[in-house]
């Protein structure tokens, strides 16, 4: 089967994340691969990867669209707050060679295997305003820079147990109190679908504030098409709805890499962004 590429007339933006496909590969063969589908790409660590050898490969129509803008620290310890914006700094440099115009964030570090590093599933409200005044800073960093941060929810049942400003509506209610163009919302819809379901709504009550949205099916964490979303339904909703960002598959491959990209493909293609 001929493998399928975006379409151009399509509603949305749409990136794969290469950390989680074609991982038999080196990841700039995984990038290049992604793009040679017409899709963006997205990474996490940046500070293991090869960044001006990332940087050459834009010639060749590779687009790093999103990375992660931090490597240390929390939103609400004294200590972790500092390692978190100093962190963030080295990220917007990095940013900066690679050309990638939005750096993911968490309310705190993840360990390994995705465990909090300072764990806190029921924030205090003086932990709402501390959390808030750190990204109130990085959004200023993000304004300086001219690149955007993205606050991500995260699922606590099944991935990320005690980890802090994990759901949507709680990474949206940082953003909205924040309410600058340089924080916006990562709005992950397997997270959100373990987490508080009810996704069409929520991305309607979202809209003002997300800045791209990621997708993997559940259970399984794999592409489109394999778990219980109705992923082309949400796609005509968010298109209907007027969402024209970004829609990036962070997602396992249930079969290969290149079935997996075919997939999301057809799910998020809706052509001319109508609801069709």
């Amino acid at each position: 089967m001929t493998p399928i590429s975006t379409d151009p007339g399509s509603a949305f933006t749409l990136a794969a994340c290469a950390e989680m496909i074609l991982t038999d590969l080196p990841f700039a063969e995984r990038a290049q691969r992604i793009a040679a589908r017409g899709l963006k790409v997205e990474m996490w660590d940046w500070t293991t990867k090869d960044l001006p050898a990332l940087a050459a490969l834009r010639a060749d129509g590779v687009e790093i669209v999103s990375m992660t803008g931090y490597t240390q620290g929390d939103l609400t310890t004294d200590d972790g707050a500092a390692r978190f914006l100093a962190t963030a700094e080295e990220s917007l440099r990095a940013a900066e060679i690679i050309n990638c115009p939005r750096l993911n964030v968490h309310g705190t570090g993840l360990g390994e295997g995705g465990i909090p590093v300072v764990a806190n599933a029921h924030p205090s409200p003086g932990d709402w305003l501390r959390a808030a005044d750190t990204l109130r800073s990085l959004a200023e960093l993000g304004q300086r820079a001219g690149r955007v941060f993205t606050l991500e929810n995260l699922n606590l049942a099944v991935d990320h147990p005690g980890c802090p400003f994990a759901r949507a509506e709680e990474t949206r209610a940082l953003v909205a109190a924040v309410a600058s163009p340089h924080l916006r919302m990562n709005l992950d819809l397997y997270h959100a679908q373990i987490g508080e379901g009810n996704l069409i709504e929520l991305c309607r009550d979202s809209q003002e504030w997300i800045g791209e949205i990621q997708v993997a099916d559940v259970p399984g964490r794999c592409e489109p098409g394999t778990g219980e979303i109705n992923y082309p339904a949400i796609a005509r909703a968010l298109a209907a709805m007027g969402y024209r960002g970004t829609v990036a598959m962070e997602a396992f491959a249930s079969q290969t890499g290149e079935q997996a990209l075919d997939e999301f493909i057809r799910a998020f293609t809706v052509e001319g962004g109508q609801d069709s």
